[in-house]
């Protein structure tokens, strides 16, 4: 029989260790990394690897490293559109107080995905596509995951994923970002102010406690998206937020 904590089997367990250690490092890493982020015998994470390699949950790269494997893919496909229901009616609550569109994204390797958005009811709207996946430090919704995050995995995450700037505003280097972060962290909020797309401004505030780093956000054209609706939109974000994030707790997600 196998060996067992108080709950459930300690071989699954050190599994999704194992997988949770790479999902950390941005969907890859290697061995000494794996080693690093948990307390298991090397010769254990060996024989756990090979196991996930040949099951296809982990693939090892020509450059010995490890990366997550491509059956994670449809498991996350199908999570990503569960979660994206239960977030369902806060996105549409949102849009009802504030008559702007609402997203809610999630951490995925380097970047953010979008796994649910409502529209507003305006003509002259922001529309995000669920499943666009867009890079976190130009993005309200991606600086307010990276506020969550340590500051190596900061900085790992986007030197991997690099700065791109398409438009004036969006921020070039490290230590502007590293700069908003910690703006974020101590207002408790984050702002896109036109550095995904001109025109746009976006608020956003990470969902404390969630199983993996995600963040809702609020978007509109920049001429209805002012300082009044950040008095309304921040206290219906930290509402929302923490509604999402007991339904979290609840649903096993």
């Amino acid at each position: 029989m196998p060996a067992q904590t108080t709950s459930g089997v300690q071989s699954v367990e050190r599994a999704f260790d194992i997988l949770e250690v790479i999902a950390r490092n941005g969907g890859e890493c290697a061995l000494s990394e794996i080693a690093e982020g948990t307390p298991l015998p090397l010769p254990t994470i060996h024989r756990l690897l090979r196991t996930l390699v040949g099951i296809g949950h982990v693939r090892q790269l020509t450059n010995r490293r490890y990366a997550l494997g491509p059956r994670l893919i449809r498991l996350g496909e199908v999570a990503n559109r569960q979660l994206g229901a239960l977030a369902s009616p806060v996105l549409h609550s949102l849009v009802d107080e504030l008559a702007e569109s609402a997203s809610l994204a999630v951490l995925d390797g380097d970047m953010v995905i979008y796994t649910g958005q409502v529209p507003s009811p305006h003509t002259m709207r922001t529309n995000t596509e669920v499943g666009r996946r867009v890079n976190m430090h130009n993005s309200g919704v991606g600086k307010a995951v990276l506020a969550v995050l340590d500051d190596p995995r900061i900085a790992r995450l986007i030197t991997q994923a690099g700065m791109p700037a398409p438009t004036p505003n969006s921020l070039t280097s490290l230590s502007s970002l590293f700069a908003e972060v910690e703006r974020i962290r101590e207002q408790g909020y984050a702002l896109d102010d036109e550095e995904l797309e001109l025109g746009v401004r976006c608020y956003a505030m990470a969902v404390p406690g969630a199983p993996t780093p995600m963040a809702l956000g609020v978007s509109g054209p920049t001429s209805r998206v002012d300082d009044d609706f950040a008095e309304r939109a921040i206290p219906a974000l930290r509402r929302a937020t923490d509604i999402l994030s007991q339904a979290l707790s609840g649903s096993g997600i």
